[in-house]
């Protein structure tokens, strides 16, 4: 019987420099992004087939560059939530939402982990360049109005993600799409975790910001969990499949710190989830 994939990459191999799809051995590389990282040698056993439909072979590749789980043509959209967390709500002096906060980032925001870096265009280098490390899912199928029942039958799996921003451009305006909607503003990886394996509600979550963590928090304290944003989502408007959903971010956030952190060229930014591993960037002014 076909094995299904339950901790997918996507990476360019050593042996042929081609991109492929691979399942690594969870125990062998808890985490990949920092494997990869350290120059560790690490293998994959090659996927056929598509994200969606891919069996795992006993074809073992070693991975020369690790790429984004999913690339640019399977995802139509990023859809992103603000202000999901309680203790970042607490943080913001904001009142708890009573419906999602919604925002979107084009597909062309997509960007991979390490060796991949996080670019800040020009007019983001005014020290305002930020961070937030969330937890996204993968659409698995198309689906409209869903219930919540049968949100989770739509999750092909979890990623770290980084909803990067520029706060100047953010603040004014009401809408959030232009400034966290840059090119390479949301890094994905460095694996793809199927439902099996993990609970995506208990999950602790960092952003390490130059080694020091920024933020620290745990997917418990989501306002609207991954059935009922789905679902809400989904009411009268079709989620593609491969659409890309970002959850939310913890408190900690850059502009919000005192004193504020900033990215800056050269800097090391990671996000780290339970159960997935870490999202390694290098910051890069354009």
């Amino acid at each position: 019987m076909a094995l299904k994939w339950t901790r997918l990459i996507r990476f360019i191999a050593e042996e042929d420099g081609r991109i492929h799809l691979g399942e690594v051995d969870g125990t062998q590389f808890p985490d990949v992004g920092l494997a990869v990282l350290n120059r560790e040698p690490v293998t994959a056993k090659v996927i056929r087939g598509s994200i969606f439909d891919g069996v795992v072979t006993d074809e073992t590749l070693h991975v020369s560059r690790l790429l984004s789980p999913v690339d640019m043509e399977t995802v139509p959209l990023i859809r992103c939530l603000g202000l999901n967390y309680r203790d970042h709500a607490r943080e913001a002096n904001m009142p708890i939402p009573h419906e999602p906060v919604l925002f979107i980032k084009p597909r062309t925001a997509l960007n991979g982990p390490y060796p991949a870096k996080i670019p800040v265009p020009k007019i983001a280098q005014d020290g305002s360049s930020d961070y937030e490390a969330e937890l996204s899912l993968i659409m698995s199928k198309a689906g409209r109005d869903v219930p919540e029942s049968e949100a989770m039958d739509y999750v092909l799996g979890y990623t770290c993600s980084n909803d990067v921003s520029a706060r100047t451009q953010q603040f004014k305006n009401s809408q959030w799409c232009f400034s966290k909607g840059f090119d390479g503003s949301c890094p994905l990886g460095p694996v793809l975790v199927s439902p099996s394996e993990i609970d995506p509600h208990q999950l602790a979550i960092k952003a390490i910001h130059n080694g020091t963590v920024v933020q620290d928090s745990n997917t418990r304290e989501m306002i609207f969990n991954i059935p009922q944003i789905i679902s809400f989502l989904s009411q009268g408007t079709t989620l593609e499949r491969g659409t890309v959903i970002m959850t939310g971010t913890g408190p900690g956030i850059g502009a919000m710190r005192n004193p504020k952190v900033v990215l800056k060229h050269g800097d090391d930014m990671r996000v780290e989830i339970e159960g997935i591993g870490t999202l390694v960037n290098q910051v890069h002014y354009e």
